[in-house]
């Protein structure tokens, strides 16, 4: 066994961590030992020169060493991280036995209800996948804000949390799996939202790339409102009002409930991500030019019609008292309401909210939950927070 009195030179197979690669501009920076010749006063003086100071860190492109968490800069992001960790949930938490037996039940569903059930389970047991990965294998490493790691880290975890709840949801109806796991190759809806994320993901993702350049640190940026503002913000939106307003008419509660905690989860994921431009953009502004804010909303636009497109193919006809062009006018409130977030002029003035319930399901603090099935506040301290 290793021990701390072995010369780790003569140890086969290790290396002093220089040697091992690490990274040393925004990651983790050996120390240097001073000088055993110098003064006590001394020693102690280089010491403290080399400690982290607030001001000093930077959301992106900055220097200080990424694995001390504190001082805190970005406070907001330290609290949105124990938020989250309060909000924990977990899918077998929840009963499913009254959604097995409604899908059973030839008569509890129309074909319709069926139609919508497996295309959004279809979107999603892959969707929030190609939200983890963005940002285990790209976002991350691109900040070097230890307490916006901290938020993503969990961020990610619950990703895969929700996840497990789509394939928790597919195995306990028996649906077919190859059927729903393979939708977003062979359903065309649903293939053209993922065709429009993955580049987005293949920028931060690529091996190759870098921030500290207005270009590179413009893609960053660009991917970052894609992720925040468009996936999470924009395409999860229909499927979340279909799902619930079938939980409204008590129907598939079980699953209904595991949306509501997902809502709640990807809407503070939304709000982190919005958080985290806005900083970007106060920490560079010059990346925040005319030119970048209209391909942001060219970016808006496109999203919106591929959304509207999944709308009107998971719903061909009304159903559960929505029909797809009440989806047309509720994306572009919302577009109007990320652009607003981000400091981008309306796309779509006058667009109303056609379903004010699913404001009051993302904005109040509940006490319970919204299907009365259990309470929601599964959490390990303080109140169900939705900021």
């Amino acid at each position: 066994m290793l021990s701390f009195d072995d010369d780790v030179k003569s140890m086969p197979g290790l290396q002093p961590m220089a040697a091992l690669g690490m990274q040393t501009s925004a990651g983790f920076v050996p120390s240097s030992p001073a000088p055993a010749e110098l003064p006590e006063e001394k020693k102690s003086s280089i010491s403290e020169a080399r400690r982290i100071r607030a001001e000093d860190k930077r959301v992106i492109n900055g220097s200080t060493d990424v694995n001390q968490l504190v001082p805190f800069k970005y406070k907001w992001a330290w609290e949105k991280y124990l938020s989250a960790c309060a909000n924990h949930w977990m899918p077998q938490e929840i009963n499913m036995s009254r959604d097995i037996a409604t899908w059973k039940d030839p008569n509890a569903l129309t074909e319709d209800e069926r139609r919508i059930i497996k295309r959004n389970l279809g979107f999603f047991v892959t969707a929030d996948s190609l939200a983890a990965n963005n940002i285990v294998l790209g976002t991350y490493r691109h900040i070097t804000a230890p307490e916006c790691r901290q938020y993503l880290l969990r961020q990610a975890f619950e990703e895969a949390i929700h996840t497990h709840a789509y394939q928790y949801i597919v195995e306990s109806l028996g649906l077919d799996e190859g059927e729903i796991f393979n939708a977003y190759h062979e359903i065309t809806s649903i293939r053209e939202k993922d065709e429009f994320l993955i580049p987005f993901i293949d920028v931060l993702t690529d091996p190759a790339f870098k921030t500290g350049t207005p270009d590179a640190d413009q893609k960053l940026l660009k991917s970052m409102i894609v992720f925040a503002c468009v996936m999470e913000g924009l395409f999860f939106y229909v499927g979340f009002t279909q799902i619930l307003a079938m939980g409204r008419q008590n129907k598939m509660t079980g699953a209904a409930e595991q949306y509501q905690y997902i809502l709640r989860d990807e809407s503070m994921h939304c709000n982190f991500g919005i958080d985290l431009i806005n900083q970007i953009k106060m920490e560079n502004p010059h990346l925040w030019t005319a030119q970048f804010r209209e391909e942001i909303q060219g970016i808006m636009q496109k999203a919106v019609e591929l959304e509207y497109r999944y709308a009107e193919d998971t719903m061909p006809r009304g159903v559960l008292g929505l029909n797809a062009p009440m989806f047309k006018e509720y994306l572009r409130y919302i577009a109007n309401r990320r652009c607003q977030q981000i400091g981008i002029d309306q796309l779509y003035p006058g667009a109303n909210n056609p379903f004010p319930w699913m404001s009051e399901m993302i904005d109040l603090k509940k006490e319970r939950n919204f299907f009365e099935t259990r309470v929601i506040e599964y959490q390990t301290g303080g109140a169900l927070s939705w900021d």
